[in-house]
């Protein structure tokens, strides 16, 4: 062949066989009938004559770009009767592959590679199972806007190995880790992915569009799974565990030494193909890590996150309408009655946090998408201790045995749309108040997935001596997709409105109106990966009476640069609005006018020893209070084993004004400066994909040093004090925690844990001015110590079934 025509023949082959992004891939599904040995050499028999996905698209960096020869990827993906059995092998230089030994449901500094299934192809839910170049299992659930609950976990097998190609990895997702549907042909939702951790490059086997809203809907196809049927999903985690607990009470009567044995079960059924029970009988959660507690001057609640696992995994359903709070179980209730201390009668010990005895949740979809969610839990009452004028010691109950209950229907409709029913119910014992959320949702896409509008309406009803029902309603709509996004949402509740015994909750009484508009550049130029930019404008009144609130503006921008850096610059600013909640009386507070600039900066994390941070400012023209804030953090990687991280911030306030006491009627507030100090420091040693020892220990230091005190006017301006002298109204708050924490995973879903914990909090009506004194003060101070063990112990019962014919 001459060179002109074989030139044209290559360009017409190349041109018949390029790959079109827009173009679903598609697999064709093989059953086996000779099971690989998963070990990660991929040269079982059963890998031969298997369709091959390859030919993967970039997502980032540069979007749609297929990966090249020297580090394509080449998966196969059979099955039979128990499992679905995954082949990886990922072509790279053995040398520049990433494999930082994590904890389970990390991925580090590693590579990974990932199948994610959606079996019963509604395009809106699904599975994901990653695994790391050092054997890490990660695992994941998908729901129909995109979002990741890493907190769901299951039970499979991979394993990985290094080689002079690159690496190779197996895994086997037995049935009773997934939910399917009965026919006798299926056909699954499938996508493969795979990440290069040094060049930062994500890679997709069907091509995910980021202009595109969604992450499920843009899968592949595995077409023709024939003759496989959803097992008997039953296993038991029974555990024990043993705690000794120091706290320096130095009281009469009371032990300064305690030490407790616990027992319980967490029980898994697979009620139908669709559907699970998932309950915990007497849960332990002494050994998650601790609240990063702070000193909070703000007039609302602050929201902390959920570290029990129970309550974390598998609650994507039940977190729809923003309605649950899983804190509110036990460890941060809503609700506490002191009426029964009388004056002079001294708190010895006071209990904060309920014992959880049971939790229920039962939680699945139809073949026809419809998802049902069930979750009910019970606390025992809580008791404070209690010594009167003569010494004597009694409990005092301050929260009644609760119940708590949500119930959740979730349509899925055409388009990745979806229609919503959810109800929150909280059942208390005795004379205590009862409380009741309902709520609609709907979420409409158009069929392209370009355009959407969603909406809510909620109603809540507490039932008691003072009964009332309130209401909410929000409205949203605009487009998702494409360079160019915007929304426009309208949200509502009146003064009634109270969801927060399920719920978090800061405050109602409002109408507020919100514009948004983003423009975001995903294809790379010469000194640029991505390019994000918003704009978003708030305008809010109060509901009853009406009245204007506040109005507030933002812009920022975000890029990451070709050195895998990147950096985000914020302005806001906030016009001289109405307070109605400063003051805690009732009485509207006309806050000044405010604006801000941030700079936050990240670094190329996959480097041994990185560092960024980000420097705030932030100035309130009454006063010209300043807010100042400098954070930096530093991660050094020792190697694939070990990695420590150190976490620096200080954020001073100068001439802030804000309440600061209530006398009779009257709302004082005060001009004050305050320091804010946290540091962080936490290690890992990992000494296998399935054993390491964790340890994070935090110092969180904040004060407030008041100047100048006024009071709140009726018409919402400030006057200077001039009654009695005010004192004991400073504040110095310190916080010091260590958590420890080993775990070794011995069997597959069973784990032994040791944990060791330091906690101490003390807070004075003056101030220290050095920090060094306040570390010294909080080291000083009586220390809550306890050091546990626990032992769960998996137990499958197919597995076991098995294994008793055998």
């Amino acid at each position: 062949m001459k060179g002109g025509a074989f030139l044209i023949f290559v360009f017409i082959y190349s041109f018949c066989h390029a790959q079109d992004p827009a173009k679903q891939k598609q697999l064709i599904a093989v059953r086996i009938t000779e099971t690989p040995k998963i070990d990660g050499l991929l040269d079982d028999a059963c890998w031969m004559n298997v369709p091959l996905a390859t030919d993967f698209f970039e997502i980032r960096p540069v979007p749609g770009r297929v990966e090249t020869k020297d580090r394509r990827t080449e998966m196969k993906v059979v099955y039979d009767d128990i499992a679905v059995y995954v082949y990886a092998r990922m072509y790279d230089h053995p040398d520049s592959v990433s494999h930082e030994l994590v904890s389970r449901d990390n991925i580090g500094n590693a590579d990974f590679i990932s199948i994610i299934v959606d079996p019963f192809y509604d395009k809106m839910n699904g599975n994901g199972f990653f695994v790391t170049a050092a054997g890490v299992q990660f695992d994941a659930k998908y729901s129909q806007v995109g979002d990741e609950d890493p907190n769901w976990n299951a039970v499979w097998e991979s394993a990985v190995k290094l080689d002079d190609k690159g690496w190779t990895c197996e895994m086997k997702i037995p049935y009773s880790a997934l939910r399917f549907s009965g026919k006798d042909v299926q056909n699954w939702g499938l996508n493969f992915s795979r990440r290069i951790q040094r060049s930062n490059t994500q890679t997709f086997w069907n091509f995910v569009d980021p202009k595109v809203s969604g992450f499920i809907n843009q899968e592949g196809l595995w077409m023709g799974v024939k003759n496989i049927k959803p097992p008997l999903r039953l296993s038991f985690s029974p555990y024990v565990s043993a705690y000794v607990n120091h706290y320096p009470i130095n009281q009469p009567g009371i032990k300064n030494t305690t030490a407790r044995f616990n027992g319980g079960m967490d029980v898994k059924y697979g009620i139908n193909n669709s559907f699970t029970l998932d309950m915990t009988l007497v849960p332990d959660f002494g050994q998650v890590q601790s609240d990063n507690r702070i000193l909070n001057l703000t007039p609302f609640e602050v929201k902390f996150n959920e570290n029990r696992q129970f309550f974390t995994e598998g609650t994507e359903l039940f977190n729809k309408g923003d309605l649950f709070y899983s804190k509110r179980i036990g460890s941060i209730p809503s609700y506490y009655d002191y009426a029964g201390i009388k004056d002079g009668e001294t708190i010895v010990k006071d209990q904060k946090e309920a014992k959880v005895l049971n939790a229920t949740k039962i939680s699945g979809r139809t073949a026809r998408g419809l998802g049902i969610g069930i979750f009910n839990a019970i606390t025992n009452g809580m008791g404070t201790e209690v010594e009167d004028a003569q010494g004597n010691l009694r409990m005092e109950e301050t929260q009644p045995l609760t119940n708590y209950n949500i119930l959740v229907f979730d349509q899925s409709l055409k388009n990745n749309s979806s229609a919503t029913f959810i109800n929150t119910n909280v059942l208390r014992q005795g004379s205590a108040y009862d409380a009741n959320v309902t709520a609609l949702l709907f979420n409409l896409n158009n069929k392209k997935n370009v355009y959407f509008v969603n909406g809510e309406a909620k109603m809540s009803y507490l039932s008691g001596e003072e009964s009332h029902t309130g209401y909410s309603y929000a409205f949203r709509f605009g487009k998702q997709s494409g360079n160019f996004t915007w929304n426009y949402q309208q949200k509502y509740a009146d003064d009634q409105f109270d969801p927060s015994d399920m719920g978090f909750f800061t405050n109602n009484n409002f109408l507020d109106q919100r514009l948004g508009f983003g423009y975001n550049i995903y294809k790379p130029s010469k000194f640029y990966n991505q390019w994000e930019n918003w704009f978003n404008m708030i305008y809010s009144r109060r509901a009853t009476p009406g009245a204007y609130q506040s109005f507030t503006t933002n812009i920022g921008s975000w890029m990451q640069f070709k050195n895998l850096w990147s950096a985000e610059f914020d302005a806001s600013y906030n016009a001289k609005r109405n307070d109605f909640y400063e003051a805690r009386n009732g009485q509207v507070y006309k806050a000044p006018e405010s604006y801000g600039v941030a700079l936050y900066v990240n670094p190329n994390r996959a480097k041994a020893y990185n560092f960024g941070g980000n420097i705030r400012f932030w100035q309130q023209m009454l006063f010209k209070g300043k807010e100042y804030n400098f954070y930096l953090f530093q991660n050094f990687r020792l190697n694939d084993k070990v990695a420590f991280g150190l976490d620096l911030n200080f954020n001073p306030n100068y001439n802030y004004v804000n309440w600061v006491t209530t006398q009779g009627n009257q709302s004082i507030f005060s001009r004050y400066d305050r320091r804010t100090v946290e540091n962080s420091f936490d290690a890992k040693y990992t000494f296998t994909n399935k054993m390491g020892v964790t340890v994070v220990l935090r110092h969180y230091w904040s004060d407030r040093r008041n100047k100048e005190f006024f009071v709140l006017k009726p018409d919402g301006d400030l006057t200077n004090y001039s009654g009695p002298t005010l004192s004991g109204l400073d504040r110095n708050y310190n916080v010091f925690n260590i958590d420890l924490i080993y775990v070794w995973q011995f069997a597959p879903g069973s784990e032994l844990s040791l944990s060791y914990k330091d906690a101490a909090e003390t807070s004075h009506n003056y101030y220290t001015e050095r920090y060094n004194k306040n570390l010294q003060g909080i080291l000083a101070a009586p220390q809550n110590n306890s050091l546990s063990v626990k032992v769960l112990y998996y137990i499958d019962y197919l597995n076991l079934k098995r294994k008793k014919k055998a």
